[in-house]
């Protein structure tokens, strides 16, 4: 017996006003259809079939996770989108039935759709709900309607009073493989929208003796679907809510747990105090008594136990040592690895570098395609020119050397160990250690000279 899932992620989306299809919408920094392919895979599902119609090219150049893809070129209601997605479905499969644009579903709530399967019943994920207006409605059988799920009736199909049940729709259905093969050939389309609708399937079941077990999510949310770019804001604000809490849970302080986006994964070790509006994309790891300060961003970022992130800094794709200091307004772009007790100061940009223990960069420098080795000190307004105009090349500093203010290291270049540059020296070869090396021309006054001035 094996999992499998077709997700039906064929619309267009109309009411979001794009040409982008719908399921590629991004919630958390991941397309709606990323969302419910990741849960599927925890499930371990063997086989994964994406149902898509609208956008098709763009939808497969976008998801890289292993699945199946299967075409729906006409739209003619979701039980016909199911049976574009039949292919390697086999009788003793546990299928899961569910859709691209609802990405917030837990995969604890799939696992016991998948745990009610069995050779005489299906699952089917409801929601009792205040307003149920657009959902299809659970008809139950007995004189009170409280007995047995027997079927469902779309909106625009029932009655007055199949509309007054709080019951509703949620559309996941969990079958046995055989039932769902069956099942599908027996559904027509003679209703208000001549479509051939996947609630029919319940009725169908009904009468071919299987029982409809109705599950329940724990949280309404979980069942909501992205139709709108409203609808999509509401539910990143779930997700991010969820996120934070989590990390409270964990032992993170965060000052204000409404402003922070986790467009990823983020792990942490304990005592971790991150201020307002922190960002974090890709894979992130923050260690121990860590501190960030507001208006920072990190993407795929390592972060040492210690260190101390400062205001308005950026870090991408690197590793910081632990007891670092970082900025204000530092950048750290990709492949910059800072070892420890490592300063980066206020409007410092590094890239590619890889920076020894107790280094300093303060304030004002670019430090690009480097090797500093350890308690280097760069003064202000440092730069490592690494850039020919066609090719990059590298600098290296030995280590306790000292670099005077506003110096230009004119890679590729070595300053040897204990070597001390001159203030406003450009350096275009070997810097000899333990020694001052300058390249300054003579100050010269010029007698006469008058300051230009504005011509009226």
């Amino acid at each position: 017996m094996a999992i499998r899932l077709i997700i039906l992620a064929a619309g267009k989306g109309t009411r979001m006003k794009s040409t982008l299809p719908k399921v590629l919408h991004r919630l958390a920094g991941k397309p709606l259809l990323g969302h419910v392919i990741d849960t599927g895979l925890s499930l371990n599902a063997e086989g994964i079939t994406v149902v898509i119609g609208h956008g098709a090219d763009q939808v497969k150049q976008t998801m890289t996770q292993p699945v199946q893809w299967a075409m729906q070129t006409e739209q003619l209601g979701t039980a016909h989108a199911v049976m574009q997605g039949l292919e390697g479905i086999e009788d003793d499969d546990t299928v899961l039935l569910t859709y691209g644009d609802v990405p917030l579903t837990r995969a604890s709530t799939y696992q016991k759709m998948l745990d009610t399967v069995s050779e005489s019943q299906m699952g089917l994920l409801t929601l009792h709900m205040e307003d149920p207006t657009g959902y299809g409605r659970i008809i139950r059988d007995g004189a009170d309607g409280t007995g047995a799920v027997v079927g469902i009736v779309e909106q625009k199909d029932a009655t007055p009073e199949q509309l007054a049940i709080k019951e509703g729709n949620c559309g996941v259905i969990s079958i046995k493989g055989k039932w769902l093969l069956s099942l599908l050939k027996q559904i027509g389309n003679d209703n208000a929208q001549g479509e051939y609708y996947l609630t029919d399937l319940i009725g169908l079941a009904v009468a071919n003796n299987v029982n409809v077990e109705a599950i329940h999510p724990e949280d309404a949310w979980e069942t909501d679907g992205v139709n709108s770019r409203v609808q999509l804001a509401t539910l990143e604000r779930v997700h991010q809510n969820n996120q934070a809490m989590a990390l409270m849970e964990g032992g993170v302080t965060l000052r204000d747990p409404a402003r922070i986006d986790i467009r990823g994964t983020l792990t942490h070790g304990t005592d971790v105090d991150i201020d307002v509006n922190a960002v974090f994309e890709g894979k992130c790891h923050i260690g121990n008594n860590v501190t960030i300060g507001p208006n920072c961003t990190f993407s795929n970022a390592i972060i040492g136990d210690g260190t101390h992130i400062k205001a308005n800094s950026v870090i991408e794709d690197s590793t910081i040592g632990q007891q670092g200091d970082i900025g204000p307004f530092a950048r750290i772009r990709p492949g910059c690895e800072l070892a420890d007790s490592v300063k980066i100061g206020n409007f410092v940009e590094a890239k590619k570098a890889v920076i020894g223990n107790g280094s300093k960069v303060n304030h004002l420098s670019y430090v690009g395609d480097a090797e500093i080795a350890e308690n280097v000190n760069v003064g202000a307004g440092t730069i490592t020119c690494n850039y020919d105009g066609a090719n990059k090349h590298k600098t290296v500093i030995g280590s306790g050397a000292f670099i005077g203010s506003n110096a230009a290291l004119v890679a590729p270049v070595t300053i040897g160990e204990g070597a001390t540059i001159g203030a406003g020296s450009t350096i275009t070869k070997q810097a000899p250690g333990d020694k001052l090396t300058i390249t300054r021309a003579k100050q010269t006054t010029i007698e006469g000279w008058q300051r230009p001035t504005k011509k009226s």
